[in-house]
């Protein structure tokens, strides 16, 4: 198919199509279930995980306003990219500037967009992993679902993703809006119930507490008895021929049933449940929110996609503004605080934060208790399957927005040729940026294996008697060693997660930035909205990413997974300023501007 250099996209979203596709980006169905695995494998600081979200959307918030503000005054397409090079060329002494700022911006901006596909990915890989474990217990393990397995669904998920980007905007915006309704609803649901099972289960009653190699729930005390794994001594669970849990009994041969309870630690300290809703909204520690944060930071980025879609908004310069606030104020300030009270105030005796590190999906588990309990037992894992279908649905609405905005930041750079030329065409009939979208694909589907094959290590490290119980096959057991070797290595989902984070505080501190240069003696220059607000968001950035440094060397949160995307955040950078400088000189262009051109 020939390629149109000069084709141009068609203006064909209003304000709900903008609203759905910054929404999609910002899916609390996806997010509650991701985030809250990594969130709960980040040490001690757990307890703070509610108020991680807060201090995110305050972040998001502070960096949203300046997004909305500089859509007004450069309503076109490639979001902060765009807005750089208009917001310097508009300085009379700075506008030499342009360029290198642009090329700073849009190649930050690449460390999030190009990386954060690769999490969605990995992500529905394990949630395959996970379903297909429930659904078929002898084939594969539901907490620790094969490595092979969620590698492979990664790759394909990612290409069809692409291939629905590729199709067009209009077509994605549909999927995107049917998508929201569907997952926000069948989340909300999950919330209010797991809100009614903690209410309806006071300490001493009688409830259930969940098993996770059958990936059921049972109302009684598990038989265990003494075994050696790696030669280590430890009780293990005593399970019948089809691998349900024997009961214990009492002394008259009675079954002893499980009574519920919500202990605040164990013998270890390590965190198990809040003892109240106090606890839940309590931040505990002020460091351990920062640590949240850096990780609460992805379910809430997105908001500022619509600011990519300047080419094709009705009327880009009303309805982009409102759409970045309406998306992040619906999404972050109404579901995920609702959907995070929920989650972390059902957490008691038989599934504490304990048990949801060392499982692939803990909303999933959750959902399975609840489900039995309100449901009518056996209708859990119905209820999970229904539910974990609506995440898969908002997987898709994410992934596909994110594909679509990181590929309209590639296609601006390509038609300036700071990329490579060919990403800046658009398809002759689709009048999509297709070579972006594919090149994309490619990047998600590596990046998504990579956030899979050590999604088990570190802090979610299983224990052996957990490994050995994994059915043994190519697709469901390979790549499994034992725990000590497994607690040694980094996280990868984790440390994908956070690389992709570093990107997005970069980004936002350099929009933060670029909103000051923007209004700058500029006669609508509101010092709240123009310079209070934004620095709030600058060194709120700043001080999320000097976490990145700070926070293992205080013991907060693991040491590897930051340390390591900073890591792979300064090697992109060498790599850009190489790039910038290299192909810049090939083809004859300055760093620095020597003529101005007139801001649009």
């Amino acid at each position: 198919m020939a390629e149109a250099t000069t084709g141009e996209m068609k203006r064909t979203l209003g304000l709900t199509g903008l609203t759905s596709n910054a929404m999609a980006l910002i899916a609390p169905g996806a997010f509650l279930w991701l985030t809250f695995l990594v969130q709960a494998t980040e040490g001690a600081t757990s307890p703070a995980m509610w108020w991680g979200i807060v201090g995110a959307l305050l972040l998001c918030l502070s960096t949203a306003v300046c997004y909305a503000e500089m859509a007004k005054l450069y309503p076109g397409a490639g979001s902060s990219y765009y807005f750089a090079e208009q917001a310097f060329l508009t300085r009379e002494k700075a506008w030499r500037y342009a360029r290198i700022s642009k090329f700073i911006v849009g190649w930050g901006s690449h460390l999030y967009y190009w990386i954060y596909p690769g999490v969605m990915v990995g992500t529905t890989g394990i949630i395959c992993g996970y379903v297909v474990g429930t659904i078929w217990p002898n084939f594969m393990s539901a907490s620790n679902p094969g490595i092979l397995f969620m590698m492979a669904v990664a790759i394909v998920f990612s290409f069809s993703i692409a291939y629905i980007a590729h199709r067009g905007i209009s077509s994605s915006t549909v999927v995107n809006m049917g998508i929201n309704v569907i997952q926000i609803v069948a989340l909300l649901t999950f919330a209010v119930l797991a809100l009614g099972y903690r209410l309806n289960h006071p300490p001493g009653s009688e409830a259930w507490q969940f098993d996770s190699a059958s990936g059921e729930a049972y109302t009684y005390e598990f038989q265990t008895t003494a075994t050696v794994v790696a030669g280590v001594s430890t009780d293990t669970i005593v399970r019948d021929a089809a691998g349900v849990p024997v009961p214990k009994k009492d002394a008259a041969g009675n079954v002893v049933k499980f009574h519920i309870s919500y202990p605040e630690k164990d013998a270890s300290g390590n965190f198990l449940t809040h003892k109240n809703g106090a606890s839940v909204v309590s931040p505990h520690n002020w460091n351990w929110v920062f640590v949240q944060a850096t990780v609460a930071i992805l379910i809430l980025v997105g908001f500022e996609s619509v600011t990519t879609m300047g080419d094709e908004a009705k009327n880009a310069k009303r309805d982009v503004p409102i759409a970045v606030i309406t998306s992040l104020l619906t999404q972050g300030g109404v579901f995920y605080f609702f959907e995070y009270f929920s989650a972390n105030f059902f957490l008691n005796s038989g599934y504490t934060m304990q048990s949801a590190t060392a499982s692939a999906a803990p909303i999933g588990d959750m959902m399975v208790m609840v489900g039995d309990a309100l449901l009518g037992p056996g209708n859990g894992r119905i209820f999970m399957l229904i539910e974990a279908a609506t995440v898969f649905l908002a997987l898709i609405g994410t992934t596909l927005s994110c594909m679509n905005t990181g590929a309209r930041v590639t296609y601006a750079m390509g038609k300036d040729k700071e990329v490579r030329g060919h990403f800046g065409v658009l398809h002759d009939r689709n009048l999509t940026p297709h070579n972006a979208i594919w090149a994309l694909a490619v990047i998600s589907a590596v990046i998504g294996c990579i956030a899979v094959v050590l999604v088990f290590a570190d802090g979610s490290a299983p224990t052996d008697a957990a490994i050995a119980a994994i059915p043994h096959g190519f697709w469901s057991s390979f790549g499994y060693t034992t725990h000590d070797k497994l607690a040694a290595l980094p996280n990868s989902l984790l440390t994908v997660t956070l690389a992709s984070n570093f990107g997005t505080f970069l980004l936002y501190a350099l929009s933060c930035t670029l909103c000051m240069v923007a209004y700058h003696k500029h006669p609508k220059f509101s010092f709240i909205r123009h310079m209070a607000i934004p620095i709030f968001g600058l060194v709120a950035n700043l001080v999320c990413m000097a976490f990145y440094i700070a926070g293992p060397y205080f013991s907060y949160g693991t040491p590897h997974e930051p340390l390591l995307a900073l890591g792979i955040a300064a090697v992109w950078a060498l790599y850009g300023g190489f790039y910038f400088l290299t192909t810049g000189k090939a083809a004859g262009k300055s760093p620095l501007l020597q003529s101005r051109t007139p801001a649009v």
